[in-house]
C-alpha cells in the first residue's frame, strides 16, 4: 500500500471505470483497490459528480498515533507541509472528525478562514468540505476529506452516501494493513491495529527488487535517500536512519552519461508526471552500476515542480543492463557522445526557455528546470536598469533561502557586473572540503547576458560540490547564456507592451467609486494575462437625478487597442444617454445605435440597472450580458431579466424593460463572464458553483451586514476573485462590480 505514490489508473483500472456512476459500483472497486492513493482516486473518479476533488485528501493514523497525511489530489505544496501530520488532539477538521466520530461539514469560508491560503476550488466555484472518520471496530483507522461543490447546506441523503464511501475505504484499509502486517515483521514504533504506514505493500516490493527510494524538495533542492539508495551507488549509508541526505549525483554519475541525464531532467521537470532513466554510477572502487531510476515529477496547483520521488534499481539484477564499459575509456565526455548529449541539454532548456512569456515565466523556468536540471544549488538573475544589475529570481525561488540568497546576490554583484562589462563567461574551480549552505558555493559560473550587442543581466549559477568545467562545458554556457538573454529580452518587451496595454484600459475605468447616499458599492477589474492584447471590459457606478444611482457593466467583444477604443466610447456615450434622464431600456437602444454608426465590425454586451436607495426599487434591461445576482439573506439567485442582442448587432432592437425591488440589507452583483467561465467546466454549471459558493459564504458569515457593510462587500469582492488570481493565467478579463443597499438615513 503505497501512501504518497499519485493515484493513476492503469489501462486494466481505466477499462473497469467505464460506465455510469453509482454508490454501489463505487463501492464495489473501493473494495478491489491496493493502497490508499488508488482508495482517494476511485472516489474521486466514481463516486457523485458533486465530489470535486480539488482540495481532497486521506489521513491514515501513523504508530506514534498521529494522522499522516497519505494521499491527496489538488492539494498546494504549502499544505503539504502545514498538515502532512496533524495531532488527533487539535482542532483540525481530521482530527475533529475521529474524535466525534461523526462528519465534520466546513463551508468554504470557515476554511479559508480558519486555514489561510487554502485554494477554495476550479473556476469561482466555491466548494464546501466534509471530513469522514475512518473507524473500523472501534480502531481509528484515519480520516478521509473531500471537497463539495454543494449549494448552501449538504443535504442528509448526500451526507449518507459519504457516510457509506467512508465505511468501505476504512474497512479495506484495514484489509490492507492487516495484510501487510502478517506479510512482514512490524517495525519498531508501529502499533498493532492502526493504519501505520512502516512497510506498505510497494516498500515491500522495493526491498524485495532491492530497490532504493530517493525524494527531492525541488524548491530547497534538498535530496533524501533511503539506504538501498546508499548500498546501490557504493556508500555506506549512515547510521540508525531511515533516510538521510543525499550526496551530489552529478559527482557519483559516469560523465559520459551526465548530459544526458540533465537533458532528460530537464525534459521531466518541464512537463510533469512519471518518467524513467538509465544512466552509469561510478563506484568508489571504480566498479560501474547500471542504474535505472523510475520517479515522478509532483506538480503544485499552479503546474510548477516542487518535489520528485521515485525509485532506484541496479539493472543488472533485473537483466537489462548492457555489456559494461570500462570507466575512463574516453576522456570525461569529450567525444562525440558527450558532444551530442550536452546538445540534447541544450535544447532541452531552449524548449523550456522557448516557452516563457513574461520575465517570470523565465526566472520560474530558470529556478524550477534549469537549476535542478544543471544540479545546481544555487541561481541568482540580475537584469539591468537604467544602467543597474537589480535582482528578479528571488521572487520566484529561495524559500527558506531566500534571504541567503539575497546575501549571495550583494556578495557577488561585483564579479557579476565585471562579466557582464567584459561579456565573457567566469568560471570557478575552488577545491577544498565541501562547503555548507548556498553563501559558499564550491564552484560556480557567472554568465553575461547580452542579446543583439545589448547588455540584458547578468546569471550566477553555484554549484555545492566541486566541478570541473570541461572545454565543451564552457561552449554549452556561454551557448545557454546567449539562449537566455534572448528569452529575457523577448520577455521584457512583452512585459512592457502589456503593461501600457493595461494602464490604457485601467486609465479608462473609473478611478474610484463615487459615495451615493443608501448604498455602498466595491469593483473589482482584472487584466488578461494570455498574450499581450487588451480587452474591452468596464464597469460604471452613475450617480443620477433624485437620488437614484446608475450600475453598470459591459464586455466589448474582441482583445485588442480597437476594443478598449470602443469601450471607451461607449462608456462616455451611455454615461451622457443615462444622466441626460432616459431609463435602461432606452440607453440601451442608443447606445446600440452609436456603436452600429462607429467605424467598426465589433459588438458588446452590456447591463444596466438603476436602483432607487430609498424605495429599493430596481429597473434594468440587458443587451446579451449575463444575468444580475441578487444576494439576499442566505440566498444568492439570478434575476429573471429578459435582455435583446448585444449591442451594435440590431440597431433598431428594442430591449424590454424589467422592473423589481432590491431589499435593504440585499446585494447586487454584475460581472463579466471572465469571473466565472473555465475552458474545462461547462458555464451553466460554472454559474452555480458561483451561486452555491456566495450562500455558503453568507451562511457563515452573515454577509456584508455582518460587519461594516463596506468592509463586507470587499471581502465577499475578495472572495469571487480568489480562484480567479490563484489560476496559472487568465484567458479573459474580469470586472464586477458589487452593490449594497443600507438604511437611508434622515
Amino acid at each position: 500500500m503505497d501512501l504518497t505514490e499519485p493515484w493513476l489508473a492503469s489501462e486494466e483500472g481505466a477499462a473497469r471505470t467505464q460506465g455510469p456512476r453509482t454508490v454501489m459500483r463505487c463501492v464495489r472497486l473501493l473494495l478491489r483497490a491496493h493502497g490508499a492513493a488508488e482508495l482517494l482516486g476511485t472516489i474521486l473518479s466514481e463516486g457523485p459528480g458533486w465530489i470535486t476533488g480539488e482540495g481532497s485528501a486521506l489521513y491514515l493514523t501513523d504508530g506514534e498515533g498521529m494522522l499522516r497525511l497519505a494521499a491527496s489530489h489538488g492539494l498546494p505544496e504549502w499544505a503539504h507541509e502545514r498538515y502532512g501530520l496533524v495531532d488527533p488532539a487539535s482542532e483540525l477538521p481530521a482530527a475533529l472528525a475521529l474524535k466525534r466520530r461523526e462528519p465534520v461539514l466546513l463551508s468554504p469560508e470557515q476554511t479559508g478562514a480558519d486555514y489561510p491560503g487554502t485554494h477554495a476550488g476550479r473556476g469561482t466555484g466555491l466548494v464546501a468540505l466534509a471530513v469522514l472518520p475512518l473507524v473500523v471496530d472501534g480502531v481509528a483507522i484515519g480520516s478521509l476529506a473531500l471537497s463539495l461543490a454543494h449549494r448552501g447546506t449538504v443535504p442528509r441523503r448526500d451526507v449518507d452516501v459519504l457516510e457509506t464511501l467512508a465505511e468501505a475505504v476504512a474497512h479495506r484499509l484495514s484489509h490492507l494493513i492487516d495484510h501487510v502486517q502478517a506479510a512482514d515483521r512490524i517495525p519498531p514504533g508501529v502499533r498493532a491495529g492502526t493504519a501505520a504506514a512502516g512497510r506498505p505493500l510497494l516498500a515491500l516490493a522495493a526491498r524485495a527488487a532491492g530497490a532504493g527510494a530517493f525524494e527531492r524538495d525541488l524548491v530547497t533542492g534538498e535530496t533524501s535517500w533511503d539506504a538501498r539508495a546508499y548500498r546501490l551507488f557504493g556508500l555506506e549509508p549512515p547510521p540508525e536512519a531511515d533516510t538521510a541526505p543525499a550526496p551530489d549525483i552529478t559527482g557519483l554519475v559516469h560523465p559520459e552519461d551526465l548530459p544526458d541525464l540533465q537533458a532528460a531532467m530537464a525534459e521531466a521537470l518541464s512537463s510533469g508526471g512519471p518518467y524513467r532513466f538509465a544512466y552509469r554510477v561510478v563506484r568508489a572502487d571504480g566498479e560501474l552500476t547500471h542504474v535505472r531510476e523510475d520517479g515522478e515529477v509532483m506538480l503544485d496547483v499552479h503546474g510548477r515542480p516542487v518535489r520528485v520521488a521515485g525509485l532506484l534499481t541496479d539493472r543488472q539484477r533485473v537483466g537489462t543492463a548492457p555489456p559494461a564499459q570500462p570507466y575512463g575509456s574516453q576522456p570525461c565526455g569529450e567525444g562525440s557522445a558527450g558532444a551530442a548529449a550536452r546538445s540534447a541539454l541544450l535544447l532541452a532548456l531552449t524548449r523550456t526557455l522557448s516557452r516563457a512569456v513574461t520575465v517570470r515565466d523565465v526566472t520560474t523556468a530558470m529556478t524550477d528546470i534549469a537549476r535542478p536540471a544543471l544540479g545546481a544549488s544555487g541561481l541568482v538573475l540580475d537584469l539591468v536598469d537604467e544602467g543597474r544589475l537589480l535582482p528578479i529570481s528571488h521572487e520566484v525561488f529561495g524559500g527558506p533561502y531566500r534571504s541567503e540568497l539575497s546575501r549571495l546576490h550583494d556578495l557577488s554583484a561585483g564579479v557579476m557586473q565585471s562579466s557582464l562589462t567584459r561579456s565573457v563567461p567566469l568560471f570557478s574551480e575552488p577545491g577544498g572540503a565541501r562547503p555548507q549552505g548556498p553563501l559558499t558555493p564550491a564552484a560556480w559560473a557567472v554568465l553575461p547576458l547580452v542579446a543583439s550587442g545589448r547588455q540584458v543581466g547578468s546569471c550566477l549559477i553555484t554549484f555545492a560540490t566541486e566541478r570541473v568545467f570541461g572545454r565543451e562545458d564552457r561552449t554549452m554556457y556561454s551557448a545557454f547564456a546567449g539562449i537566455l538573454a534572448q528569452s529575457l529580452e523577448r520577455a521584457r518587451l512583452y512585459d512592457t507592451h502589456h503593461h501600457r496595454a493595461t494602464e490604457l484600459q485601467r486609465a479608462m475605468l473609473p478611478r474610484s467609486l463615487p459615495r451615493v447616499r443608501g448604498v455602498v458599492a466595491a469593483a473589482r477589474y482584472l487584466p488578461s494575462t494570455e498574450g499581450m492584447q487588451i480587452g474591452g471590459d468596464w464597469y460604471d457606478l452613475l450617480p443620477l437625478p433624485d437620488g437614484r444611482v446608475g450600475v453598470v457593466i459591459g464586455d466589448v467583444q474582441g482583445h485588442n487597442a480597437e476594443a478598449t477604443a470602443v469601450m471607451g466610447q461607449l462608456r462616455s456615450g451611455l454615461r451622457a444617454y443615462a444622466t441626460d434622464g432616459h431609463d435602461p431600456a432606452a440607453t440601451l437602444a442608443r447606445t446600440s445605435r452609436l456603436l452600429a454608426e462607429l467605424d467598426t465590425d465589433l459588438f458588446a454586451t452590456c447591463l444596466y440597472l438603476v436602483l432607487d436607495p430609498a424605495t429599493g426599487e430596481l429597473t434594468g434591461a440587458r443587451a446579451g450580458h449575463t444575468s444580475p445576482v441578487r444576494v439576499s439573506g442566505h440566498r444568492a439567485v439570478e434575476l429573471e431579466l429578459p435582455g435583446g442582442p448585444p449591442l451594435g448587432v440590431e440597431p433598431g432592437a428594442a430591449y424590454p424593460l424589467t422592473t423589481g425591488r432590491l431589499g435593504v440589507g440585499d446585494t447586487l452583483l454584475v460581472y463579466t463572464d471572465g469571473l466565472v467561465e473555465d475552458r474545462a467546466e461547462d458555464y451553466d454549471h460554472s454559474v452555480r458553483r458561483m451561486l452555491g459558493g456566495l450562500e455558503l459564504w453568507s451562511r457563515r458569515t452573515g454577509g456584508p451586514t455582518r460587519a461594516t457593510p463596506q468592509a463586507g462587500l470587499e471581502r465577499m469582492a475578495d472572495l469571487l476573485t480568489l480562484n480567479v488570481t490563484e489560476r496559472r493565467s487568465r484567458p479573459d478579463d474580469v470586472a464586477l462590480l458589487l452593490l449594497h443597499r443600507v438604511p437611508v438615513l434622515d
